[in-house]
């Protein structure tokens, strides 16, 4: 079993709001489910959060005692008190996790109790705050969230795995549902890189030069991005027409994977590059042979368009647009990464581990 940063931090954030509320005399159980509810997965996403609770909580917690003055502390009237505080969050445009908060208020201060009412909603209350803050202060301070390693580390892991597949589908090797599985692993997995770029480009940098360099960064994860999904999508006809592919030329079929496989190793050497293992001097497409992909769409087409039979004239059109689709973008891949390091050399692509010096 993996523990991942966000399962520590939870961890740590309801240790710290337990402690906390120990010391002050305060509930520990609210303030620990506070923090469970608190933990967010950045620390931009932490600031919002927080801000958002601390207005949910005065809510309810106001809510409740204007209620529990005026009406009492009737499991009815909670009940009622629980409907104009999510009518009011609904309002403000509050996240669930935000409306369960002020509801958790919302109970807390109207539970019965001997104890003098102000201070016990005061306890309360500041119970509420600590389990907030303390998930503040760790998502703060202990593992902030590398996101910039994790996403390049997700499209190299998916990249590598996509044109692993490709390789072997273009040359009957692969088992079919054994294909299919990893298709559909390889879409929940694309999804994730989705998500985290969204994280990564939400956190926020503060000084004039690091914005610019960052924002060269997100161009550059957004064109990685494309032609992962590219090449995905050449991967997904492949397997839909595996049968037909039986039925083209052998001449064709020994082009295709020629010409494929200079695509292959282009995209390759250019994840290479990026990561520092290529010298910044040296192209990758130019030394992997320059696929000529135009070329054997056009023989394609060309050699099906004079097939009487209209099926087998569009069987392969969807293929063609897939793979003209991934050239050109593996094209403006190139251009962008050539260009990024010849002009920003001194930036690197943060990938977790020690680059190793440039290949020569």
């Amino acid at each position: 079993m993996k523990l991942g940063a966000r399962m520590i931090k939870t961890g740590l954030a309801v240790a710290l709001a337990l402690y906390v509320s120990y010391l002050i005399g305060s509930s520990s159980i609210i303030a620990g489910m506070t923090a469970l509810f608190s933990i967010q997965p950045s620390i931009y996403r932490s600031v919002q959060s927080i801000i958002e609770q601390v207005q949910a909580n005065i809510i309810g917690a106001l809510s409740a005692i204007i209620v529990v003055l005026t009406l009492g502390k009737d499991p009815f009237i909670i009940g009622f008190t629980i409907v104009i505080v999510i009518a009011l969050c609904i309002k403000f445009n509050m996240k669930e996790n935000t409306v369960l908060l002020a509801l958790v208020a919302v109970i807390a201060i109207m539970e019965t109790t001997d104890m003098p009412f102000f201070q016990f909603t005061l306890l309360r209350f500041s119970s509420l705050m600590i389990g907030i803050f303390s998930s503040f202060i760790v998502n703060l301070v202990f593992l902030p969230p590398k996101y910039e390693t994790k996403l390049f580390s997700n499209i190299d892991r998916n990249t590598s795995d996509i044109l692993q597949w490709l390789r072997i589908t273009t040359r009957h090797l692969s088992d079919r549902p054994a294909l299919r599985e990893e298709i559909e692993r390889i879409d929940s997995e694309l999804m994730n890189v989705d998500h985290t770029y969204s994280l990564y480009q939400e956190e926020r940098t503060y000084l004039k030069k690091r914005r610019f360099q960052k924002a060269r960064k997100l161009i550059l994860f957004r064109h990685l991005m494309a032609t992962t999904r590219k090449s995905f999508d050449v991967l997904k006809t492949f397997c839909k027409l595996e049968n037909e592919m039986d039925k083209v030329p052998e001449e064709f079929r020994q082009t295709l994977i020629t010409e494929l496989d200079k695509t292959i190793h282009a995209h390759e050497k250019i994840i290479l590059s990026v990561m520092g293992r290529i010298r910044p001097e040296k192209n990758p497409i130019e030394e992997s042979g320059v696929p000529d992909i135009p070329a054997l769409v056009e023989y394609l087409i060309q050699f099906y368009e004079n097939r009487d039979d209209e099926k087998e004239q569009l069987m392969f059109l969807p293929l063609a647009t897939r793979l003209m689709d991934y050239h050109h973008q593996l094209m403006r891949l190139q251009k962008l990464v050539t260009t990024y390091q010849h002009y920003h050399s001194t930036e690197q692509i943060n990938v977790g581990k020690k680059q190793k010096p440039a290949v020569k």
